[in-house]
């Protein structure tokens, strides 16, 4: 990595606050603001987190479903273990139709909340860059049709380009409600946007 990539994110708000709270991520904080000003996930909620690698995620999650919560986390890499029993860390991938099986054979009940925030290895192309997380933006969407109760929420990573508006357009016709949210802690010059989807209009049986 370049040392001035380093130095500046030594010097950024939110990776400093990460680690004095002891989160994995700088990234718990854009799920958390978002929770705290759209009301999306509470206590005793089970939570489906994709994309879930490091686990800064996970934590944000388990902070605000506490101990009557369950929080299933689902990465290609490993994650590291939690010591709360009502975190489960799981290695799959979001396009193979075993993990969709695996997250339900998993699950307590269905979940009250899905997140995303996957992402492609970056190529640097950016025609490309945006088209592989639109695709991994909509895998996430049907493994959350396939796994939340009606009403439920949505909360996905995507990158700005000419396939968001599609994107969108899909979201809306799933959920009553949607939101397109770039939270504080997010880098100004990043593209990267997050959309909420709430109140599931139907759950598949």
């Amino acid at each position: 990595m370049p040392k001035a990539w380093i130095q500046q994110r030594k010097k950024d708000y939110y990776y400093k606050k990460a680690k004095e709270e002891k989160y994995r991520s700088r990234a718990a904080y854009k799920l958390l603001q978002a929770i705290e000003k759209y009301h999306f996930m509470k206590s005793g909620d089970v939570v489906v987190d994709l994309g879930a690698a490091p686990g800064g995620w996970i934590q944000a999650a388990r902070k605000i479903v506490g101990s009557k919560g369950f929080i299933l986390g689902v990465d290609l890499k490993p994650i590291e273990p939690f010591s709360q029993t009502n975190v489960r860390p799981t290695i799959g991938d979001l396009t193979e139709p075993a993990t969709l099986r695996q997250i339900l054979s998993t699950l307590p009940r269905k979940a009250d909340a899905v997140t995303s925030d996957a992402s492609p290895n970056i190529s640097g192309i950016w025609e490309v860059d945006h088209a592989r997380q639109i695709d991994l933006a909509e895998q996430s969407l049907n493994i959350a049709l396939e796994t939340l109760r009606s009403s439920g929420s949505f909360f996905v990573k995507v990158f700005e380009g000419d396939m968001l508006n599609d994107f969108i357009a899909k979201i809306r016709e799933h959920f009553q409600v949607v939101r397109i949210i770039k939270p504080k802690a997010s880098r100004a010059k990043s593209s990267e946007l997050f959309i909420l989807g709430m109140r599931l209009k139907k759950a598949l049986d």
